[in-house]
């Protein structure tokens, strides 16, 4: 996760005034940052205008930028369009050029940094106290002329813009700023400032105090400093080639390929020395869209270390695009049960792996995505040919509150879900109950759901209905687990968890508005029995009358 510390500030040249600077910065998906600058040109009469518009453009294209473009593809293209905007609505409306503004953008993801200038606004990166500037400045080269600018957004047509990729790491501050700025102060002065992690506030306020209105230009300045660079990105941004073909006997980094354990033939069992793992590779090798998936798969995966877990590590030094995971052995839930019926003891011992597992997740701030009975497995262990429960799919997990509309199966999703609510602890806590539910009866509690199918919850039979050997608290527990409405049901794994320790404090679970006779079975008769013997008891009465 990108994490940065940042400060902007924008000082008009007088009071009053609205100024002609504009800049704003975004963090997309908590991975990229998109910072941009703009210094209206003032001789221009929508100067200002042209700034705000540039800043806004950047800002709200980059968040839905298509995903299989590069930052060099984007900022190029952006700015060309930025400009062709500006050039054309300048010649409709005024016949000549107004809409005319320096432009500045920054992009971090992973560990690089993505600039591009038109104009003499400028970016720094500073590394170890050291400030280098980056940007060109595009201004006339001849005495007294270097006020005149050469390229700038809105001034031409068409423009030949560049990007420089620069490498960044974890404390690097980087700066943009106006020539309000630079023109009345120097870089030594500048990186000082910097250096001790003054804002941008503080520096303009500093060098422009000695200067009244209208003595001066419009400053502005934006400072970032990276806390945390996005190892997801970094990943992403490795020069790896991925396999096209893959084939039994293969071998990759040491590793044979010794049999596919998917049609797709992009997972592996692989061999080394006397050591069978497990090799996966991304499903294609032009898809910007899969290999950022199975980036982000990999990288989830390597984080998890907890025993309800395979592991799974990307080597340090691969030839390939791929990760390696534990070869987990055992037959998932669904073929388990094929041949045996679950005990009541371990579909509780399964609850509780499922809690341990998610929770785990929960510490990481995800969540599994698709639980199921096909990425539980079940195997004994040698010593006590006791049960045991094994989760897989990596490539489900997504992070907790993601709206990812691809993660999970529809027949164990919660209601809401289908209408693009969050992933969350209920949720994922309804995906147990569906599978517990369909563990103990081999039956779903809302019927199967297909794929783009709108479905309609009813309320479901209780388990027990099934299967008699549910006990009336476990069976209580399953319903919460899978009610329709969120309201009823668990809003935290550690609900969910304390009932399944504590039968005897789990109460009695009705949906909202059940008939009496289903809360309370024993009040409902005592009700009926009294209403009928005082109805016999006016009826002899009345006779007796």
């Amino acid at each position: 996760m990108l994490k940065i510390h940042a400060t902007q500030f924008v000082l008009p040249k007088a009071s009053g005034v609205k100024g002609d600077d504009a800049c704003k910065y975004e963090i997309i998906d908590n991975e990229l940052l998109i910072a941009v600058l703009c210094d209206g040109v003032g001789s221009a009469a929508r100067g200002g205008a042209a700034a705000r518009q540039s800043v806004k453009f950047f800002t709200d294209q980059f968040k839905i930028r298509p995903k299989n473009w590069s930052i060099e593809q984007t900022l190029i293209t952006f700015t060309k369009h930025i400009n062709r905007l500006l050039f054309k609505e300048s010649m409709t409306q005024y016949e000549q050029i107004e809409l005319l503004t320096t432009l500045c953008v920054a992009v971090v993801e992973g560990d690089k940094l993505y600039t591009l200038n038109l104009g003499d606004s400028h970016i720094y990166l500073q590394n170890n106290n050291e400030l280098t500037l980056l940007s060109v400045d595009h201004v006339m080269d001849k005495e007294n002329m270097s006020h005149v600018l050469t390229q700038a957004c809105g001034l031409s047509e068409n423009i030949d813009p560049e990007v420089k990729v620069t490498g960044i790491k974890k404390g690097d501050r980087l700066i943009l700023c106006s020539d309000g700025v630079y023109n009345i102060t120097d870089d030594s002065y500048l990186n000082e400032q910097i250096s001790k992690g003054l804002s941008a506030k503080l520096i303009i306020k500093s060098i422009t105090k000695d200067y009244k209105d209208n003595e001066r230009d419009d400053a502005s300045m934006q400072i970032f400093t990276i806390e945390e660079l996005s190892q997801i990105c970094t990943l992403k941004n490795l020069n790896l080639p991925i396999p096209e073909e893959l084939k039994k006997g293969d071998i990759i980094d040491g590793y044979e390929l010794v049999e596919p354990m998917m049609q797709h033939r992009r997972i592996w069992k692989v061999r080394k020395k006397e050591t069978i793992l497990v090799m996966k590779f991304p499903m294609s090798a032009d898809d910007e869209q899969s290999l950022e998936e199975f980036v982000r798969e990999a990288w989830y995966a390597k984080q998890i270390h907890h025993r309800s877990f395979g592991n799974a590590w990307i080597p340090e030094k691969r030839t390939s695009r791929y990760y390696l995971m534990e070869l987990v052995e055992g037959n998932n839930l669904e073929t388990f049960l094929n041949s045996k019926h679950l005990s009541i003891d371990n579909a509780i011992a399964l609850a509780k792996f499922l809690h341990k597992a998610e929770a785990h997740l929960l510490h990481l701030g995800l969540v599994h995505g698709d639980i199921k009975p096909e990425n539980i497995i079940v195997y004994s262990e040698a010593d006590t040919a006791k049960t045991v429960f094994k989760m897989v799919d990596f490539g489900s997990i997504v992070e907790i509150f993601s709206t990812d509309t691809r993660a999970g199966t529809p027949t164990y999703l919660a209601p809401e879900r289908f209408n693009e609510a969050n992933i969350n602890e209920s949720t994922e806590i309804f995906s147990i109950g569906v599978t517990l539910y369909w563990a103990l009866t081999r039956k779903y509690p809302y019927g199967e759901i297909e794929p783009f199918q709108t479905p309609s919850f009813k309320q479901p039979r209780p388990p027990s209905h099934y299967n008699k050997n549910i006990p009336d608290w476990f069976d209580s527990i399953i319903l919460r687990a899978i009610a329709i409405n969120p309201k009823e049901r668990y809003a935290h794994y550690s609900e969910f968890f304390y009932e399944l320790k504590s039968p005897e404090n789990v109460k009695p679970f009705f949906r909202k508005n059940a008939p009496l006779l289903e809360r309370d079975p024993l009040l409902f008769y005592k009700t009926a029995f009294f209403t009928l013997l005082g109805i016999d008891v006016i009826i002899l009465m009345l006779l007796i009358s």
